[in-house]
């Protein structure tokens, strides 16, 4: 694709395990610069504006690589998807993670699935493990309470987007405090997808902030947004391939601070990956290292000429 002024990009296509993020395949774009490999892989209800940090990022990673790291490898957390409780026991236990984010108001199912699922984890972890909810915005404030006031019983390190604005957010922090439920917040749609990620610092709407290299334009812009708000870091990933991943992996190695597990170990999600060489936790951490993929494996996860047209076109539109 000579003319997106980005190389020969490769267009890729992997299924998810299990649905998750309303999501069972996800796709995207590779290109090697004189840095490195990037991907570029805006979830498809990102429009306009919204995929351009995207595209930043990128460019980072091709062009310029990241900062130095002051650890070589970052803690991580095992990602359990909306599953049923044995299921997500398995997934708990075998992972070798100490923390586990999981998945909770899926469309469909209900608070006593969540309870089901949140303790089976904790089960799995036993209790010195870290159990952290992630709801994608899904609840009203009234839900979330609620909600919270049931889960918290089992021990949450915090939850995560648990209601779906700034303003939500704050008031729901304000009103877990008043009714003594100890669940810290985090926010992460509300940083990645505001517009004006210093909001949660301005309205104290957060105790953590979950942040995405690709949304939020690069590592270093991830470095600079950590600086201003404050708060303490958790790095996440965008259900990316082993090439992005690698860039949240050298967001999380260069944070002066990192206290937190990140939701870096998500490779397990897809079925596949580009790289033989895949970023997979071993005993609950990931080693900071470039990802290259390889020819067979970019074979076997080429997306269709239609995908790779439609994915040009995105790039294009992104790029002008």
């Amino acid at each position: 694709m000579p003319e997106s002024g980005f190389g020969d990009s490769v267009c890729f296509d992997i299924g998810m395990r299990t649905r998750f993020r309303g999501i069972t395949r996800r796709q995207g774009l590779l290109w090697q610069g004189p840095a490195g490999w990037a991907e570029w892989s805006p979830f498809l209800d990102y429009h306009g504006d919204e995929i351009r940090p995207w595209l930043a990022a990128a460019v980072e990673a091709a062009e310029v690589g990241f900062p130095d790291p002051v650890r070589h490898q970052v803690p991580v957390n095992v990602t359990i998807p909306a599953v049923g409780p044995e299921q997500a026991y398995a997934l708990a236990a075998e992972s070798g993670c100490r923390t586990a984010k999981v998945k909770v108001a899926e469309p469909g199912q209900t608070l006593a699935d969540d309870l089901a699922r949140v303790e089976a984890v904790r089960d799995a972890l036993g209790a010195g493990g870290a159990v952290r909810v992630d709801a994608n915005g899904a609840w009203a404030v009234d839900e979330a309470v609620t909600a919270l006031r049931e889960l918290g019983r089992l021990g949450l390190e915090y939850a995560e987007q648990p209601v779906s604005t700034v303003e939500e957010l704050a008031t729901l922090r304000r009103e877990l405090l008043r009714r003594g439920v100890g669940v810290p917040i985090a926010a992460d749609e509300s940083i990645r997808r505001s517009g004006d990620p210093e909001r949660v610092k301005e309205l104290e709407a957060a105790d953590v902030a979950v942040l995405k290299v690709q949304p939020l334009g690069g590592v270093r812009r991830c470095l600079e947004l950590a600086e201003l708000l404050g708060l303490p870091v958790v790095v996440s990933s965008a259900l990316e391939t082993s090439v992005g991943l690698a860039a949240g992996v050298a967001l999380a190695a260069a944070l002066p601070e990192l206290p937190y597990a990140c939701g870096l170990n998500t490779r397990a999600l897809l079925t596949d990956d580009v790289t033989a060489d895949s970023l997979l936790a071993v005993d609950g951490m990931l080693p900071v290292r470039p990802i290259t993929p390889d020819a067979d494996a970019l074979a076997r996860c080429a997306a269709s000429e239609e995908d790779a047209a439609m994915w040009a076109e995105r790039l294009a539109g992104a790029a002008s």
